[in-house]
């Protein structure tokens, strides 16, 4: 399938260190992480979606969150929602 595809795709990256994809419920369907750092990933990003989502409505009604960047000292971690889905790919940052 395509989201087969793009997690194959995305894993071969040489920073990244996993792909986990979120149903609208927040329940992890797919991950390339070990269980339960995906579990723990797929929970709290969906929370902070949807509070992400929430704001951007409500700063302006007509505009839609498309995608969501989070950069630490130790991670970077790209989310992406789409319709029936999250896609989270979680990375090392490159070296500034």
């Amino acid at each position: 399938s395509e989201v087969e595809e793009t997690i194959r795709r995305l894993s071969s990256k040489k920073n990244v260190q996993g792909v986990v994809v979120v149903n609208q419920l927040g329940l992890m369907i797919r991950s390339t992480l070990d269980a339960s750092l995906g579990k723990q990933y797929a929970t709290l990003m969906s929370d902070l979606v949807r509070m992400a989502r929430d704001s951007v409505t409500q700063l302006d009604a007509q505009n839609e969150l498309t995608f969501l960047r989070i950069r630490t000292k130790k991670h970077e971690i790209m989310i992406c929602p789409e319709r029936e889905y999250l896609m989270i790919v979680v990375q090392t940052p490159e070296s500034s």
